[in-house]
């Protein structure tokens, strides 16, 4: 079968999708799936207000036909479940690190098999932040339409346009993987891509630490001992109790007046009045509470660490080590920051500096190919 038609095929199924709004309809599709060794998988979610992401759509696709599994009308998804955890069924995904996240959350289950196209082309000289369209152009020369990435995917009924767009993200799918399979194979560069998606799953399944939350923000250098202290016991509350109402934490109490609080450690309600980016709402339902964290947080005595700015020569070891990033990434043709980041160079002075191990960021295949070279540095 020739590409084009594989490609008119594909097509044709994004536009007859096949919707699954029942467990018996979800049953009937997994029979289908069983069938198959590959898979596209594709998530569709809201994020704007809430902690966790909405689950709003599942998208599955042989190739053949396109799947799209309404989460919000069927009651239980474990055949969804069941399908993650099938492992003579490559699962693909691109971009997948939030997708992995709400899988998570809401089925337990991790795809796998899973391989991530995003990744996948990145190892093959693409931008490391390659976007599904741009990646179907550049494999198959197919375009697509992406003016439904910002719908509400929660509200019923979707329309013709979504159902469109969502089956569209996951059709393609396997015939790339097929195409992505064989070059990476070519250049030796298959356990790298596996590497690199096991290690995305990890991500996923890590869940943030309160009492880290702090090391979220940046520019915390310039403060001291008792504003670090500060800082740090607002941002751990601040995430449970996101966690707890499943709100954004911007919609608790935003960063920057997390700061000012950090800074200015108002000891009553009417000089938190005065902290002007403080919502007036978070201001009635928090204010209490706010003032009386600062208060414990500036009597203690629990050292917290910080991140101190990097010294002269610190600094001029991550240059030295971001040419060679660049260097070396240049010889494979591959984007610099899939090697390493600058922010993942900085971890590594830092580690370096402090007489710890090596972030585990740069051992397995990275160790060979870049690591040594940094160490040498």
């Amino acid at each position: 079968m020739s590409n084009n038609t594989i490609i008119n095929q594909a097509l044709s199924a994004a536009e007859h999708p096949i919707l699954v709004e029942s467990v018996t309809q979800l049953e009937t599709a997994a029979e289908e799936w069983n069938r198959s060794t590959v898979l596209g998988l594709d998530t569709e979610f809201l994020r704007e207000r809430t902690y966790r992401a909405d689950l709003g759509l599942v998208q599955v696709s042989d190739g053949r036909q396109a799947w799209l599994v309404d989460p919000i009308k069927i009651g239980s998804l474990d055949t969804l479940a069941d399908l993650m955890n099938r492992s003579s069924t490559v699962k693909l995904l691109h971009s997948g690190s939030e997708d992995l996240e709400v899988l998570y959350f809401v089925l337990g289950a991790l795809p796998d098999p899973l391989v991530d196209t995003q990744i996948a082309c990145a190892l093959l000289g693409q931008p490391l932040q390659l976007g599904y369209h741009h990646a179907v152009k550049w494999l198959l020369d197919v375009d697509i339409d992406k003016d439904q990435t910002r719908s509400n995917w929660l509200k019923r009924p979707l329309s013709s346009k979504q159902l469109l767009y969502a089956a569209m993200d996951v059709v393609l799918l396997p015939m790339m993987y097929e195409m992505l399979r064989q070059r990476l194979d070519d250049v030796g560069r298959w356990a790298w891509l596996e590497e690199e998606v096991e290690r995305m799953k990890q991500t996923s399944m890590t869940p943030v630490e309160p009492e880290t939350a702090y090391l979220r923000f940046n520019r915390t250098g310039r403060l001291d001992a008792t504003e670090m202290r500060v800082l740090q016991a607002l941002a751990e509350w601040r995430e449970v109790v996101a966690s707890e109402r499943n709100l954004a934490r911007g919609f608790v109490v935003s960063d920057i007046a997390l700061m000012k609080l950090s800074q200015f450690r108002p000891s009553s309600i009417s000089q938190l009045k005065e902290i002007t980016e403080i919502h007036p709402r978070a201001l009635e339902r928090y204010g209490e509470e706010l003032v009386a964290l600062i208060e414990k947080a500036e009597s203690s005595n629990h050292h917290v660490e910080k991140v101190e700015e990097l010294d002269k020569a610190q600094k001029s070891r991550l240059d030295r080590m971001r040419q060679c990033v660049r260097t070396v990434a240049g010889n494979l043709e591959i984007d610099p920051a899939l090697l390493a980041s600058k922010k993942e160079l900085e971890k590594l002075v830092r580690s370096l500096a402090a007489g710890e191990a090596v972030p585990e960021r740069f051992m397995g295949w990275r160790k060979q190919v870049i690591t040594d070279q940094l160490l040498a540095l």
